[in-house]
Protein backbone atom coordinates (compact mmCIF):
# COMPACT_ATOMS: atom_id res chain seq x y z
CA UNK A 1 0.00 0.00 0.00
CA UNK A 2 1.49 3.43 -1.48
CA UNK A 3 1.65 6.32 1.72
CA UNK A 4 0.57 9.43 0.28
CA UNK A 5 0.30 13.09 1.70
CA UNK A 6 -2.84 13.98 3.00
CA UNK A 7 -4.26 16.74 0.35
CA UNK A 8 -5.97 19.80 1.87
CA UNK A 9 -9.85 18.95 1.82
CA UNK A 10 -11.00 21.16 -0.85
CA UNK A 11 -8.56 19.39 -2.92
CA UNK A 12 -11.29 16.91 -3.61
CA UNK A 13 -13.75 18.31 -4.31
CA UNK A 14 -12.27 20.73 -6.91
CA UNK A 15 -10.74 17.57 -8.68
CA UNK A 16 -14.45 15.80 -8.65
CA UNK A 17 -15.68 19.30 -10.08
CA UNK A 18 -12.67 19.25 -12.59
CA UNK A 19 -13.51 16.16 -13.86
CA UNK A 20 -17.25 16.69 -13.87
CA UNK A 21 -16.90 19.28 -15.94
CA UNK A 22 -13.80 18.41 -18.17
CA UNK A 23 -12.65 21.73 -17.91
CA UNK A 24 -10.12 23.13 -15.08
CA UNK A 25 -10.94 26.21 -12.79
CA UNK A 26 -9.62 29.50 -14.50
CA UNK A 27 -6.86 31.06 -12.63
CA UNK A 28 -7.96 33.94 -10.43
CA UNK A 29 -7.85 37.50 -12.64
CA UNK A 30 -4.46 39.06 -12.15
CA UNK A 31 -4.32 41.58 -14.34
CA UNK A 32 -2.92 44.89 -13.36
CA UNK A 33 -5.39 47.91 -12.50
CA UNK A 34 -5.37 50.21 -15.36
CA UNK A 35 -5.86 54.45 -14.21
CA UNK A 36 -9.49 55.22 -14.81
CA UNK A 37 -10.98 58.53 -15.45
CA UNK A 38 -12.92 58.49 -12.41
CA UNK A 39 -9.36 57.69 -10.71
CA UNK A 40 -7.46 59.77 -12.02
CA UNK A 41 -9.99 62.89 -11.08
CA UNK A 42 -9.44 61.11 -7.34
CA UNK A 43 -6.17 61.54 -7.50
CA UNK A 44 -6.63 65.09 -8.77
CA UNK A 45 -8.29 66.39 -6.61
CA UNK A 46 -6.53 64.80 -3.41
CA UNK A 47 -3.52 66.10 -4.91
CA UNK A 48 -5.06 69.65 -4.78
CA UNK A 49 -6.62 69.43 -1.01
CA UNK A 50 -3.36 68.60 0.00
CA UNK A 51 -1.41 71.20 -1.73
CA UNK A 52 -3.88 74.04 -1.14
CA UNK A 53 -1.78 76.25 0.54
CA UNK A 54 0.65 76.68 -2.13
CA UNK A 55 -1.95 76.73 -4.92
CA UNK A 56 -3.51 79.78 -3.05
CA UNK A 57 -0.63 81.76 -2.85
CA UNK A 58 0.21 80.69 -6.28
CA UNK A 59 -3.20 81.78 -7.83
CA UNK A 60 -2.89 84.91 -5.67
CA UNK A 61 -0.12 86.54 -7.46
CA UNK A 62 -1.16 88.90 -10.50
CA UNK A 63 0.48 87.04 -13.29
CA UNK A 64 -2.12 84.32 -12.55
CA UNK A 65 -5.18 86.45 -11.97
CA UNK A 66 -4.79 87.79 -14.84
CA UNK A 67 -4.38 84.21 -16.92
CA UNK A 68 -7.54 83.00 -15.13
CA UNK A 69 -9.48 86.37 -16.07
CA UNK A 70 -8.52 85.60 -19.58
CA UNK A 71 -9.14 81.66 -19.64
CA UNK A 72 -12.15 82.42 -17.96
CA UNK A 73 -13.47 84.52 -20.37
CA UNK A 74 -12.67 83.10 -23.38
CA UNK A 75 -14.13 79.55 -22.51
CA UNK A 76 -17.60 80.91 -21.09
CA UNK A 77 -18.10 82.74 -23.91
CA UNK A 78 -16.98 79.94 -26.82
CA UNK A 79 -18.72 77.34 -24.92
CA UNK A 80 -22.32 78.27 -25.90
CA UNK A 81 -21.19 78.53 -29.56
CA UNK A 82 -19.53 75.68 -29.42
CA UNK A 83 -22.51 72.92 -28.44
CA UNK A 84 -24.78 74.26 -30.43
CA UNK A 85 -22.62 73.99 -33.59
CA UNK A 86 -22.03 70.36 -32.70
CA UNK A 87 -25.56 69.63 -31.81
CA UNK A 88 -25.99 71.34 -35.97
CA UNK A 89 -23.38 69.82 -37.21
CA UNK A 90 -24.13 65.79 -35.83
CA UNK A 91 -27.77 66.76 -37.13
CA UNK A 92 -26.31 67.65 -40.43
CA UNK A 93 -23.92 65.00 -40.61
CA UNK A 94 -26.90 62.46 -39.18
CA UNK A 95 -29.93 63.09 -41.07
CA UNK A 96 -29.03 65.08 -44.26
CA UNK A 97 -28.43 62.44 -46.89
CA UNK A 98 -25.62 62.82 -48.94
CA UNK A 99 -27.18 61.87 -51.99
CA UNK A 100 -29.46 65.06 -51.37
CA UNK A 101 -26.10 66.92 -52.26
CA UNK A 102 -25.40 64.97 -55.29
CA UNK A 103 -28.74 66.22 -56.17
CA UNK A 104 -28.47 69.94 -55.31
CA UNK A 105 -25.04 70.72 -57.05
CA UNK A 106 -24.64 70.96 -60.90
CA UNK A 107 -23.15 68.42 -63.03
CA UNK A 108 -20.09 70.84 -64.03
CA UNK A 109 -17.67 71.02 -61.89
CA UNK A 110 -16.44 74.44 -62.41
CA UNK A 111 -20.31 75.25 -61.41
CA UNK A 112 -20.23 72.69 -58.90
CA UNK A 113 -17.64 74.79 -56.80
CA UNK A 114 -19.11 78.18 -55.74
CA UNK A 115 -22.14 76.12 -55.17
CA UNK A 116 -20.51 73.86 -52.84
CA UNK A 117 -19.21 76.76 -51.21
CA UNK A 118 -22.53 78.82 -50.59
CA UNK A 119 -23.77 74.95 -49.50
CA UNK A 120 -21.29 75.37 -46.87
CA UNK A 121 -22.96 79.09 -45.50
CA UNK A 122 -26.05 78.08 -45.11
CA UNK A 123 -25.22 74.35 -43.51
CA UNK A 124 -23.52 74.84 -39.63
CA UNK A 125 -20.92 72.55 -39.28
CA UNK A 126 -17.67 72.09 -37.68
CA UNK A 127 -14.51 71.22 -39.12
CA UNK A 128 -15.00 67.68 -37.33
CA UNK A 129 -17.82 67.14 -39.25
CA UNK A 130 -17.38 68.96 -42.53
CA UNK A 131 -14.07 66.24 -43.39
CA UNK A 132 -16.48 63.26 -43.19
CA UNK A 133 -19.18 65.43 -45.07
CA UNK A 134 -16.94 65.37 -47.65
CA UNK A 135 -15.88 61.91 -47.78
CA UNK A 136 -19.58 60.79 -47.81
CA UNK A 137 -19.98 63.51 -51.01
CA UNK A 138 -17.39 61.75 -52.81
CA UNK A 139 -18.76 58.10 -52.11
CA UNK A 140 -21.73 58.91 -53.60
CA UNK A 141 -20.33 60.71 -56.98
CA UNK A 142 -20.04 64.17 -56.35
CA UNK A 143 -16.87 66.01 -57.90
CA UNK A 144 -13.85 66.09 -55.65
CA UNK A 145 -13.45 69.71 -56.61
CA UNK A 146 -16.79 70.48 -55.02
CA UNK A 147 -16.48 68.45 -52.18
CA UNK A 148 -13.34 70.07 -50.90
CA UNK A 149 -15.06 73.64 -51.55
CA UNK A 150 -17.69 72.40 -49.56
CA UNK A 151 -15.13 70.95 -46.62
CA UNK A 152 -13.17 74.28 -46.75
CA UNK A 153 -16.41 77.13 -46.38
CA UNK A 154 -18.66 75.20 -44.28
CA UNK A 155 -16.91 75.16 -41.03
CA UNK A 156 -15.49 78.76 -41.99
CA UNK A 157 -18.76 81.02 -43.25
CA UNK A 158 -21.66 79.07 -41.14
CA UNK A 159 -24.53 80.83 -39.65
CA UNK A 160 -22.57 79.88 -36.11
CA UNK A 161 -19.42 80.84 -36.69
CA UNK A 162 -20.55 84.09 -38.25
CA UNK A 163 -22.91 84.66 -35.27
CA UNK A 164 -19.80 83.63 -32.72
CA UNK A 165 -17.28 86.81 -34.63
CA UNK A 166 -19.87 88.82 -34.30
CA UNK A 167 -20.09 88.26 -30.67
CA UNK A 168 -16.88 88.48 -30.01
CA UNK A 169 -16.48 91.75 -31.99
CA UNK A 170 -18.87 93.70 -31.10
CA UNK A 171 -19.29 97.21 -33.12
CA UNK A 172 -17.43 95.52 -36.01
CA UNK A 173 -19.53 93.97 -38.58
CA UNK A 174 -16.51 94.60 -41.39
CA UNK A 175 -14.76 92.06 -39.46
CA UNK A 176 -18.01 89.09 -40.04
CA UNK A 177 -18.22 90.49 -43.25
CA UNK A 178 -14.47 89.64 -43.85
CA UNK A 179 -14.43 86.28 -42.06
CA UNK A 180 -17.39 85.37 -44.79
CA UNK A 181 -15.78 86.49 -48.06
CA UNK A 182 -12.42 85.96 -47.43
CA UNK A 183 -13.11 81.88 -46.52
CA UNK A 184 -15.62 81.77 -49.25
CA UNK A 185 -12.91 82.60 -51.56
CA UNK A 186 -10.12 80.46 -50.87
CA UNK A 187 -12.64 77.46 -50.64
CA UNK A 188 -13.50 78.19 -54.20
CA UNK A 189 -9.98 79.07 -55.27
CA UNK A 190 -8.64 75.56 -54.07
CA UNK A 191 -11.82 73.79 -55.56
CA UNK A 192 -10.53 75.18 -58.83
CA UNK A 193 -7.26 75.14 -58.22
CA UNK A 194 -7.99 71.00 -57.34
CA UNK A 195 -10.09 70.58 -60.32
CA UNK A 196 -7.34 71.89 -62.66
CA UNK A 197 -4.01 70.43 -61.28
CA UNK A 198 -5.52 67.33 -59.23
CA UNK A 199 -5.15 64.15 -59.73
CA UNK A 200 -7.23 60.94 -59.41
CA UNK A 201 -4.44 59.13 -57.86
CA UNK A 202 -4.03 61.73 -55.24
CA UNK A 203 -7.21 61.05 -53.84
CA UNK A 204 -7.77 57.81 -52.11
CA UNK A 205 -11.44 56.91 -52.19
CA UNK A 206 -12.83 57.71 -48.14
CA UNK A 207 -13.85 54.64 -46.32
CA UNK A 208 -17.71 54.36 -45.11
CA UNK A 209 -18.35 56.31 -42.67
CA UNK A 210 -17.69 55.41 -38.68
CA UNK A 211 -21.65 55.79 -37.90
CA UNK A 212 -22.78 54.04 -41.27
CA UNK A 213 -25.00 50.74 -40.18
CA UNK A 214 -26.14 52.46 -36.83
CA UNK A 215 -29.74 53.68 -35.77
CA UNK A 216 -30.00 57.18 -36.46
CA UNK A 217 -30.14 57.82 -32.59
CA UNK A 218 -26.77 56.23 -32.45
CA UNK A 219 -25.12 57.91 -34.66
CA UNK A 220 -26.18 61.07 -33.72
CA UNK A 221 -26.08 61.06 -30.16
CA UNK A 222 -22.38 59.29 -31.00
CA UNK A 223 -21.59 61.99 -33.37
CA UNK A 224 -22.46 64.91 -30.67
CA UNK A 225 -19.91 62.76 -28.09
CA UNK A 226 -17.16 62.92 -30.27
CA UNK A 227 -17.34 66.48 -31.43
CA UNK A 228 -17.70 67.38 -27.73
CA UNK A 229 -14.78 65.60 -26.62
CA UNK A 230 -12.80 66.77 -29.06
CA UNK A 231 -13.75 70.26 -29.60
CA UNK A 232 -13.83 70.87 -25.91
CA UNK A 233 -10.17 69.92 -25.81
CA UNK A 234 -8.85 71.61 -28.45
CA UNK A 235 -11.15 75.02 -26.99
CA UNK A 236 -9.47 74.48 -23.96
CA UNK A 237 -6.27 74.26 -25.33
CA UNK A 238 -6.94 77.52 -27.26
CA UNK A 239 -8.10 79.17 -23.91
CA UNK A 240 -4.89 77.92 -22.36
CA UNK A 241 -2.75 79.44 -25.15
CA UNK A 242 -4.22 82.98 -25.11
CA UNK A 243 -4.30 83.27 -21.67
CA UNK A 244 -0.85 82.54 -21.19
CA UNK A 245 0.05 85.03 -24.55
CA UNK A 246 -1.61 87.19 -22.06
CA UNK A 247 -0.09 86.88 -18.55
CA UNK A 248 3.23 85.25 -19.08
CA UNK A 249 4.54 86.84 -22.73
CA UNK A 250 6.20 89.98 -21.81
CA UNK A 251 3.78 92.46 -23.68
CA UNK A 252 7.17 94.17 -25.60
CA UNK A 253 7.53 91.44 -27.23
CA UNK A 254 3.63 90.67 -27.99
CA UNK A 255 3.90 94.63 -29.52
CA UNK A 256 7.34 93.88 -31.44
CA UNK A 257 5.61 90.68 -33.21
CA UNK A 258 2.66 92.95 -33.68
CA UNK A 259 4.53 96.07 -35.18
CA UNK A 260 5.79 94.07 -38.03
CA UNK A 261 2.58 93.15 -40.67
CA UNK A 262 4.45 90.34 -41.95
CA UNK A 263 6.10 88.98 -38.67
CA UNK A 264 2.55 89.35 -37.28
CA UNK A 265 0.82 87.61 -39.83
CA UNK A 266 2.79 84.69 -39.96
CA UNK A 267 2.78 84.60 -36.09
CA UNK A 268 -1.05 84.07 -36.10
CA UNK A 269 -1.39 81.88 -39.58
CA UNK A 270 0.93 79.57 -37.27
CA UNK A 271 -0.34 79.87 -34.18
CA UNK A 272 -3.59 78.99 -35.74
CA UNK A 273 -2.34 76.08 -37.29
CA UNK A 274 -1.01 74.55 -34.00
CA UNK A 275 -3.80 75.22 -31.52
CA UNK A 276 -6.28 73.85 -34.03
CA UNK A 277 -9.52 75.53 -32.26
CA UNK A 278 -12.92 74.90 -33.46
CA UNK A 279 -14.38 77.04 -35.41
CA UNK A 280 -16.89 78.26 -33.47
CA UNK A 281 -14.80 79.35 -30.68
CA UNK A 282 -11.68 81.06 -32.33
CA UNK A 283 -13.20 84.38 -32.84
CA UNK A 284 -12.96 84.54 -29.22
CA UNK A 285 -9.60 83.98 -28.71
CA UNK A 286 -8.80 86.19 -31.75
CA UNK A 287 -9.86 88.92 -29.98
CA UNK A 288 -8.39 88.37 -26.88
CA UNK A 289 -4.87 88.62 -28.72
CA UNK A 290 -5.36 92.70 -28.73
CA UNK A 291 -1.83 93.86 -29.78
CA UNK A 292 -2.29 92.26 -33.02
CA UNK A 293 -3.63 94.41 -36.55
CA UNK A 294 -7.41 93.25 -37.26
CA UNK A 295 -5.84 91.78 -40.75
CA UNK A 296 -3.85 89.41 -38.36
CA UNK A 297 -6.48 88.32 -36.23
CA UNK A 298 -8.60 87.76 -40.01
CA UNK A 299 -5.62 85.26 -40.59
CA UNK A 300 -6.08 83.80 -37.80
CA UNK A 301 -9.81 83.27 -38.19
CA UNK A 302 -9.37 82.44 -42.18
CA UNK A 303 -6.48 79.64 -41.86
CA UNK A 304 -7.85 77.54 -38.83
CA UNK A 305 -10.99 76.21 -39.72
CA UNK A 306 -9.39 75.55 -42.99
CA UNK A 307 -5.80 73.93 -42.02
CA UNK A 308 -4.44 72.87 -38.58
CA UNK A 309 -2.62 69.53 -36.94
CA UNK A 310 -6.21 68.04 -35.79
CA UNK A 311 -7.43 68.61 -40.10
CA UNK A 312 -4.49 67.53 -41.61
CA UNK A 313 -4.53 64.02 -39.20
CA UNK A 314 -8.36 63.41 -40.01
CA UNK A 315 -7.81 64.56 -44.03
CA UNK A 316 -5.06 62.08 -44.31
CA UNK A 317 -6.97 59.20 -42.57
CA UNK A 318 -10.01 60.04 -44.30
CA UNK A 319 -8.69 60.97 -48.34
CA UNK A 320 -4.72 59.50 -47.86
CA UNK A 321 -1.77 60.95 -46.76
CA UNK A 322 -0.49 61.82 -50.30
CA UNK A 323 -3.82 64.13 -50.91
CA UNK A 324 -3.08 65.84 -47.26
CA UNK A 325 0.53 66.69 -48.17
CA UNK A 326 -0.83 68.37 -51.27
CA UNK A 327 -3.66 69.90 -50.06
CA UNK A 328 -2.51 71.30 -46.85
CA UNK A 329 0.59 73.13 -47.79
CA UNK A 330 -1.77 75.14 -50.43
CA UNK A 331 -4.84 75.60 -48.30
CA UNK A 332 -2.38 77.34 -45.88
CA UNK A 333 -0.98 79.25 -48.60
CA UNK A 334 -4.18 80.30 -50.05
CA UNK A 335 -5.78 81.35 -46.69
CA UNK A 336 -3.38 83.76 -45.75
CA UNK A 337 -3.33 85.37 -48.86
CA UNK A 338 -7.04 85.54 -49.52
CA UNK A 339 -7.29 86.80 -45.88
CA UNK A 340 -4.42 89.87 -46.05
CA UNK A 341 -5.97 90.64 -49.93
CA UNK A 342 -9.29 90.90 -47.88
CA UNK A 343 -7.95 92.45 -44.80
CA UNK A 344 -6.29 95.19 -46.97
CA UNK A 345 -9.50 95.83 -48.68
CA UNK A 346 -12.11 95.97 -45.30
CA UNK A 347 -10.13 96.44 -42.52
Amino acid sequence: MAITEDAPPDADTDADADAGTGHPEPPPDRTPRRLTSPLVLVLALLLAVLAQSPLRGLLGTPAMQSWTTVFVAVTVQALPFLVLGVLLSAAITVFVPASFFARALPRRPALAVPVAGIAGAVLPGCECASVPVAGALVRRGVAPAAALAFLLSAPAVNPVVLTATAVAFPGHPEMVLARFLASLLVACAMGWLWQRLGRTDWLRPPAHGAHEGASKGEAFWGSVRHDVMHAGGFLVLGATAAATLKAAVPADWLRAAAATPLLSVLALAVLAVLLSICSEADAFVAASLTQFSPTAKLVFLVVGPMIDLKLFAMQAGTFGRTFALRFAPATFALAVTGAVLTGAVLL
